[in-house]
This record gives structure tokens, sequence and C-alpha cells, in this order.
């Protein structure tokens, strides 16, 4: 068996995994099939692009997203040093540079005399050579097949959405005001709406025209990141209660019935991204009924919202506990195509795909990510089988409560403290390897 290990996905999932096997000494080839073969969301062909969101959820270690972030910081992820170093002011929420943080992340693993990169789309599996497989949600039809056929289920997709962002000088100030809910008040824009404008542009939203997939009907959307249309849909008042809540905000026009918050997308501050606002509706609708919000009247877009269909595994069917393919022992799979949803995760589950694929190859024994780690929760959801299985993100519903216990809800700060115990023994024990 080889020591040169594969990594094939050049996203958040085979960074972490390709720079994580270097720290420990391995030969690692990095296939990433952009530029010569584009998806339809990514813009360039840098490792570790961020194609939603620029924010990497909260870093509060009372939330999961959270303490997940702590436990790969504890464990010296690659991600999470390019993430620090591309931090942004946004309050409550860890948000980055996304140019920043792909740039550093490409200059990881391109200064990296262990790495190899190999621009070429991975078609077939070879099982001779170990292999950690951490495509994404976007892999290619090629692949998807592929894995189809040799493990005799089909794939699991998701349709998931993006929000649009705009140029800061296009925004209207005198209509604006500055505010956050936690941070400085100058981390968000805020684009009040009175009674009046907010039910109007409600209502064009619910009957504005989607962008709709190739299959009409197959919609399946990730309820943690519904398009706002969706949520519109739900009831006219849900989104006031939702991404445009005016609470907390200081400063708010006394006529301010609802917000759509603008959050800096670079450190410039000229690109703008409207939070909460992914959607899956038409350019020429997202140009009308977005415009319709005064601050945004004269609004130029940078990038517009769109809607893509995300793959993943079944992966309590097909994955070991070490998130090995039942079938084909000398593959891993990582991040989210194993079954997570969220940056962070994908980093999580591409960290511990490295540590397990090391362990295998050096003979050391596994590291043991427990049921109290938030790490360890992510791996057990996406190996345990239920009736059920779609994406999780790290959340604290995922802690097992014994039915029998008194106490039903999970005491945070005790479980982040006992996790973090974990996690630096965890990350004593890795640091004695050395391939």
């Amino acid at each position: 068996m080889s020591r040169e290990m594969r990594v094939v996905g050049g996203g958040l999932a085979g960074s972490e995994a390709a720079l994580t096997l270097s720290r420990l000494g391995y030969p690692v080839e990095l296939w990433e099939m952009r530029p010569s073969h584009p998806t339809d969301v990514h813009e360039t062909d840098q490792f570790g692009e961020l194609v939603c969101s620029n924010s990497l959820g909260s870093d509060a270690l009372r939330d999961a997203r959270g303490l997940l972030k702590e436990e790969l910081r504890l464990l010296g992820s690659a991600m999470l040093q390019c993430a620090d170093a591309s931090r942004l002011p946004a309050g409550k929420a860890f948000a980055v540079d996304k140019g920043l943080f792909s740039k550093l992340v490409t200059q990881h693993i391109e200064e990296d005399p262990l790495i190899t990169v190999r621009r070429e789309e991975y078609r077939e599996l070879d099982p001779s050579v170990p292999t950690i497989i951490a495509t994404g949600p976007l892999s290619s039809p090629a692949l998807l097949a592929e894995l189809q056929g040799r493990l005799g289920r089909e794939n699991l997709f998701f349709y998931d959405a993006i929000a649009p962002s705009v140029w800061a000088e296009s925004v209207d100030t005198s209509l604006s005001f500055l505010s956050s809910r936690g941070g400085d008040a100058a981390d968000y824009v805020n684009c009040p709406l009175t009674k009046e404008e907010y039910y109007a542009f409600v209502h064009e939203l619910q009957t504005a025209r989607q962008h709709l997939p190739e299959t009409r009907g197959e919609q399946q959307y990730f309820e943690a990141c519904l398009p706002v249309e969706e949520i519109a849909r739900r009831g006219d008042d849900a989104l006031r209660f939702g991404p445009m809540r005016p609470v907390g905000l200081k400063e708010r026009p006394s006529d301010c019935f609802a917000v759509i918050q603008l959050r800096k997308e670079n450190r410039e501050g000229s690109v703008l991204g409207l939070v909460g606002f992914q959607t899956s509706l038409a350019i020429s609708e997202q140009q009308r009924v977005f415009r319709m919000v005064p601050a945004l009247r004269q609004a130029s877009f940078v990038r517009y919202g769109l809607i893509h269909r995300n793959a993943f595994l079944r992966g309590p069917s097909v994955l070991t506990e070490d998130l090995q393919l039942r079938a084909f022992p000398h593959v891993w799979i990582a991040g989210q195509l194993c079954g997570v949803d969220g940056y962070m995760e994908s980093s999580a589950l591409g960290f511990v795909a490295a540590l397990n694929a090391a362990s295998f190859l050096g003979g050391f024994p596994r590291p043991a990510f427990s049921h109290e780690t938030m790490i360890g929760l992510l791996v057990d959801y996406v190996t345990t089988e239920c009736d059920d299985f779609q994406p999780t993100n790290a959340n604290y519903g995922l802690v097992r409560i014994e039915a029998s216990a008194k106490q039903k809800a999970v005491n945070r700060e005790h479980f982040a403290a006992n996790a973090l115990k974990h996690i630096l023994d965890i990350a004593a024990e890795v640091h004695t390897w050395r391939a």
C-alpha cells in the first residue's frame, strides 16, 4: 500500500485534508477539476473558495458552531488559521474576506513541498491508492455516476441558494443606518422598511418568478438555508421574525418595521452581502423586488443570488465509523459529501478523514472523537443509520440525552468545557505522529 495519499477536491474539506496530511509528513496528490471543468457556482480556480455566504457562523462557545470552530482551532486546523487571518468585523458572527481567505488557502497549498496539485477531473475510483474524496455537493456528474454505480445506491440531493451582493457605493446612505445586534455599530448596514413597505415587499416576494431547476417539482431545500421567498410564503410575518427582524438594533427610525442587513464581504467594504437573503428568483425579479427596498433603489449588483443542486451520499448506509467506504476500505469520504452542511462542518470532516487515513497508513491508533465533542457528534450523525437521513450542521440537538434523564436541555457551558478537554487529549496524541 502506497504511503502517498490522494485527495480529490479543493474545497474546504479537501484543502483541510491535504494540509493536515502534509503536516503529518505524508506526500499528497491533490486533484481539483477547476478551471478546466468549472461548476455553475464557483467563480475562481482557487482552493477553499467560499461559494455562498462569507459567514462561518457564531464564534461563541454556547453556539454549537462556535464550539466546533474552537475544537478545530485547538487541533491546528489550517482552515481556521486562514479564517482567523482574514476575519472581518461582523458582530456576533464570524465573517471573513472571501477573496483573502481562498488566497491564503491557495498559497498554503501551492507552497507546500509535500503537496502536488493535479488540475484534472477525477472520474473513476482507484482503490489501490489511499484516497480521500472531498468533492463536496458540487461533485462532477461523472464522479457521482461512478459512486452510484460502485455503491449500488442513489445519490441524494437538496437545492441550495446563494444570496446576492451589491456595491456599497450604490446603497443610499441617507435611507440606511449603521447598527449591529452585537459588536460595533459599523459592522452592518441596515436598510429599513416601514410597515407598508414591508408588506408590499413580502407580497411581491411571494409571487415573484423563480429560476426553477431542471426538473419541476423536485425542489428539496435544506431547512437551515431556505430561500427568502420560501420563508415569505410561510406567512406574511415570517421574515420580520426571521432575517428581517429589527429587534436589537439601536438608532433605528421610529417607523422601522423590518430591515434588510448588509454585511461586508471584503476588508475594503466595497462589496456588501444581503444577510439571510438566499434566493432562487430569476435575475430580473431580483432586480425588481430587491430594489423595492428604499435604500436599495439604485443598487448595483456584484453577484446575483442563484440556486444550485447539492449532492450528498447517505453516509450511514455506505460509511464505516472512520468515514471509509464499506465497499472500498482504502477510500475515505470527507466534507459535505458525507452529509453535513456548512463550511466548518465540511472542514471538520476533512480533518477527521485525514487523521483516520494517517492512522491507517502509519499504524497509529485511530483518534476517538467521542460523543462529548461537536466533531464526534457530526461523525456519529453521518455514520449512524436513521429513518430520514438529511444533511445537518453543528447543533446541540445532536447531543444524546438519556430518556430517563431529569435534565432534558443540554448544559452548553459544561458540554463545551468537557469537549475541549477531549480535543486537547487528541491534539496531544496526534502531535506525536510522523510518517
